[in-house]
């Protein structure tokens, strides 16, 4: 990796992306000291702890930002690499934890391999891609190879089990490879490899818990105090805060302990109560003009890996954030998946910091053909 500057760097700057980062993260850490505070003076160690991540990551963008994103076309395979061991290493050797294997202790921090694999994921699918020419449109067998790659990890984080985020790698996958340009022919390969594959994954693959998620998605009234319950009072929270909430602090869905997973899942449940409709929207324009940026940056790049590059990062963004949204307020199953930069969690924090530093250093080297 090398490390080149070049004054035209800090012109360059993306002063954009910072503030509506900060703008975000900031709300974030608000939404967090009320999720989790427990009334007395000071805040919960559950919100320090990502107060530090958070200050880390952040430092870690200034490195991030000082080499050129595309010495990754080539070290994104080493990458790869070293996740797909670090993914073995947790589905086989990690101690279960609440019949799931997810996270390796390192001591300081709960590592947990399956958040960069989507980001090395999209790194790997946008180094392939790059090196290949369109022409009349991708045939199925210029996407089995990165198909495969795809799949390796998808399974491994399988069978940890975290259906949530392997199901992200196949979205971050079909959203690369309707980037581009695919023949009819494909489609349809794709539509018929997707129907006995969903088939497949139901009857064969998906343990019980997962089943009955799904099912309580179509009929959560059907068991409203067990797996039917947090779809219900998140719905409760999103519509009790009405048009400017109950006030700061002030959620009773969330401080009376209604709501489950209140401050990762279910943490935009906890700001649409507290701050009502109006604050929602506030935070969802924040939040989707910095996706909408992030196209900016992909139309914007000179070179192809950095185009590819830059819509896989803010797909991977986007769809965790269209997903976790949609989830909360009873349109898609609960299956895990956090909101980027808002819910609590150390890994999946880190990795949205470094996409978004990845993004800037994007930008920033626009000038450079």
């Amino acid at each position: 990796m090398i490390l080149r500057f070049d004054r035209r760097l800090i012109h360059y700057f993306d002063w954009v992306m910072v503030l509506l980062l900060l703008l975000v993260c900031g709300m974030a850490l608000a939404n967090l000291f009320s999720s989790t505070w427990s009334g007395g003076p000071y805040a919960s160690s559950v919100f320090y702890k990502q107060l530090y991540i958070l200050v880390f990551g952040l430092a870690l963008n200034l490195i991030l930002i000082s080499f050129d994103y595309r010495e990754l076309e080539t070290l994104g395979f080493l990458l790869y690499g070293i996740i797909i061991l670090l993914l073995i290493y947790t589905a086989f050797f990690v101690q279960s934890v609440a019949g799931t294997q997810r996270w390796i202790n390192l001591g300081f921090f709960h590592l947990q391999p399956s958040e960069p694999a989507k980001l090395i994921t999209v790194i790997v699918l946008a180094s392939y891609f790059s090196r290949r020419e369109v022409g009349q449109g991708l045939r199925f067998r210029d996407i089995i190879k990165p198909g495969l790659l795809t799949l390796l990890p998808f399974v491994l984080i399988l069978i940890q089990p975290d259906l949530g985020t392997a199901l992200m790698l196949v979205i971050l996958y079909v959203s690369m490879i309707l980037f581009f340009k695919l023949r009819m022919s494909t489609i349809a390969i794709l539509g018929f490899l997707g129907s006995a594959g969903g088939v497949i994954l139901w009857k064969y693959l998906l343990k019980d818990y997962q089943r009955r998620r799904i099912e309580t998605f179509l009929n959560p009234e059907a068991d409203p105090t067990n797996q039917g319950y947090q779809i219900m009072q998140s719905k409760i929270a999103v519509g009790s805060g009405e048009v400017f909430g109950k006030g700061f602090m002030e959620g009773t869905q969330g401080h009376l302990h209604f709501l489950p997973e209140r401050h990762t899942d279910f943490a935009f449940s906890v700001w649409a109560e507290e701050w009502g409709f109006s604050g929602s929207v506030f935070f969802l324009g924040c939040y989707f003009f910095m996706l909408l940026w992030g196209i900016n940056i992909a139309m914007s790049s000179r070179d192809k890996f950095g185009v590819l590059l830059a819509f896989g990062l803010v797909m991977l963004i986007f769809w965790q954030a269209v997903i976790n949204l949609m989830m909360i307020m009873g349109f898609l199953p609960v299956v895990g998946i956090p909101l980027p930069l808002f819910s609590y969690g150390g890994s999946s924090l880190l990795t949205t910091l470094i996409a978004v530093g990845l993004l800037m250093n994007i930008r920033m080297r626009r000038f450079q053909v």
